[in-house]
């Protein structure tokens, strides 16, 4: 969405303010502009998240060894059942099994794999949404927001719904 977009809708703000702001959240670290491709638009119509049981001293290597991979989209150490938790996304069911079974489960120190086919994704990693309740301050039922005035910069408190987020979206959706 553009920045003129933004400022519209939120009213009292100017585009140029959305755009510094925009670019001080990114340079502060809060938040990554970037695209993010279909997989199955590009014919990867399969996606699978493979648990892995890792020896101990291995699981920070095995880790970094998986994340090279291009079929594999998401890679993360775990505690609990599994050490390591991967996304793969493949053409079909035989190209994840043999990825598996041939690359994945032949690492050194990688003792067993548990596979789950992934039939539908109802919310992805990058549709989640800030909740506001992060934006408040601890012992506060309000939310600080910023107004621009012609004078300046005014402050003011909102009381906040629990249950809302902060959208931020920059396809316009």
């Amino acid at each position: 969405m553009p920045a003129s977009e933004m400022a519209r809708r939120i009213g009292g703000i100017s585009e140029r303010v959305i755009r510094y702001r925009i670019e001080r959240i990114v340079k502060e670290g809060y938040i990554q502009i970037s695209a993010i491709t279909n997989p199955k638009s590009l014919g990867y119509t399969v996606t699978a998240d493979v648990f892995l049981e890792v020896e101990s001293g291995a699981i920070l290597d095995v880790a970094k060894k998986t994340s090279e991979y291009d079929c594999v989209s998401y890679v993360a150490c775990s505690i609990g059942e599994s050490d390591i938790s991967i996304q793969v996304v493949g053409h079909d069911t035989d190209e994840v099994y043999q990825f598996v079974t041939e690359i994945i489960g032949k690492i050194p120190g990688v003792r067993k794999t548990t596979t789950s086919i992934v039939p539908l994704v109802l919310k992805d990693v990058y549709q989640w949404r800030i909740p506001k309740a992060a934006c408040v301050t601890r012992n506060s039922n309000t939310i600080n927001t910023t107004k621009e005035s012609k004078d300046g910069s005014n402050s003011t408190q909102k009381p906040i719904d629990a249950n809302e987020s902060i959208k931020i979206d920059t396809f316009g959706g």
